[in-house]
């Protein structure tokens, strides 16, 4: 009779989600889909009365799954922070970014631990997915939680599971992603692995909250530091005469030990370019300076600079100035086939260009205006693409290589094309008109 009270205890679990974006959402529909019910949480009560009428906000959660996920009683969004005393687990998927310092700016986790404190009930489960640095779980969330008067590890348990998204990846999705988890004790980890196994595959315990902190650091300075190396080498190479794309795919053909990274105009997303300084800060508390991931920092934060500098020198070549010339930059998305612009380098580019007096435009199939971020508010539409559209400026930027895009008509009707994605590699006719950056 006991199993069978816990059986049905855990069928009928109510999973709560803090923040209903790019990692949010895609977890709340791993859970839904394997019959848990979910209450999201979001302080934007414009996004949850759209994702309560079927509108969702991000492209890898389609409208139909969105509306099953309603549809089925499964699903539902709330901007009502007194709702979190009722479900069984709290999971928290808000942003962790840097500082102007470049530091960890921990308040998104703080204000929310704040909020769960005030509402926080026994046997509750709380786990952090947002990326962060060894010790955050530990060190920040337990002393703001347990002002609740309640004990960590007793009381409500605690613990950290790494959030692993990788929008626009066929072959990927939050349910067949492993799921490393740690937790605060073993009663707190025991919970949460039982949790998430209701939704993902494979889950897989470590020993600690720390070294589950750890390892999602781990992740992201490993690809920093790559693609560092071949932002870097692209940069001799170019000097060089030498083709960097072409050197990569000679080198993957290697069968063993040697994993392809590639060039680009900028790290993107919210993982690479913010999570290595996130252990350069927390390395300083033990004395340490962790040169290799600052300098790979360096390089590919360089990068935007030097696609500037390779416009501004075709534009020369051709006897034109970059002061006042009509730029249309081909993809605002921080990577190809996705709709989110967090760190996107394409920013960056547009703003260098302002700022060298350029008339820049954009065009995105998947982001059709900008919208205000904390320290950006380009205040800009995507422009339609046609043949007499790219006639009319002087270079197209090959930012982003979405695969919506004809490349083919893209070099045949541009005057100047910079590209910084290798997507224009196919391309036959017109290639006196491709800049390589």
């Amino acid at each position: 009779m006991a199993k069978q009270k816990a059986a049905k205890t855990q069928k009928h679990m109510t999973v709560g989600i803090v923040g209903m974006g790019y990692v949010g959402l895609p977890l709340a529909r791993a859970f839904c889909t394997n019959g848990l019910k979910v209450l999201g949480f979001d302080v934007n009560e414009e996004r949850v009365q759209k994702l309560n009428k079927g509108i969702t906000p991000i492209k890898s959660v389609t409208r139909p799954e969105l509306k099953q996920m309603l549809s089925s009683g499964r699903f539902k969004a709330t901007a009502v922070m007194s709702h979190l005393s009722k479900p069984d687990a709290i999971l928290i998927c808000v942003p962790t970014p840097l500082t102007e310092n470049r530091e960890p700016d921990m308040t998104y986790v703080e204000t929310t631990c704040r909020t769960i404190a005030k509402y926080l009930r026994k046997g509750q489960l709380v786990v952090l997915e947002s990326t962060t640095y060894p010790g955050t779980t530990r060190e920040l969330m337990l002393p703001i939680l347990e002002q609740s008067g309640l004990k960590a590890g007793r009381d409500f348990y605690l613990a950290y599971s790494p959030e692993r998204e990788d929008p626009g990846n066929p072959n990927f999705e939050t349910a067949t992603i492993a799921k490393v988890v740690g937790g605060l004790n073993k009663e707190s980890l025991d919970m949460a692995v039982n949790l998430y196994r209701r939704a993902i595959k494979t889950v897989v315990p470590v020993h600690s909250c720390e070294v589950a902190e750890a390892a999602k650091v781990l992740e992201n300075v490993y690809r920093c530091v790559n693609i560092a190396m071949v932002n870097e080498l692209k940069l001799l190479f170019d000097r060089m005469n030498i083709d960097v794309w072409e050197v990569i795919n000679a080198a993957k053909t290697k069968p063993f030990g040697f994993q392809a990274f590639y060039p680009g105009p900028g790290l993107g997303g919210h993982c690479i370019p913010i999570d290595p300084f996130y252990l350069t800060w927390k390395a300083r508390q033990y004395d340490m300076s962790t040169r290799f991931i600052e300098l790979a920092g360096e390089i590919n934060t360089q990068m935007p600079y030097y696609v500037v500098h390779q416009v501004l020198k075709a534009l020369s070549d051709r006897k034109k100035s970059l002061n006042g010339a009509k730029v249309l930059v081909l993809g605002l998305a921080y990577k190809k086939d996705i709709d989110d612009i967090r760190e996107s380098p394409s920013i960056e580019l547009i703003e260098l260009l302002r700022d060298h007096g350029a008339k820049v435009d954009y065009n995105d199939p998947y982001i059709p205006q900008t919208h205000k971020q904390r320290e950006h508010d380009l205040r800009m539409k995507s422009k339609p693409i046609n043949p007499a559209m790219l006639k009319k400026y002087d270079v197209v930027l090959i930012a982003t290589d979405h695969s919506d895009y004809d490349y083919n008509m893209i070099v045949q009707n541009a005057k100047l094309v910079v590209d910084t994605r290798n997507a224009t590699a196919a391309i036959k006719q017109g290639r006196s008109k491709i800049v390589k950056a």
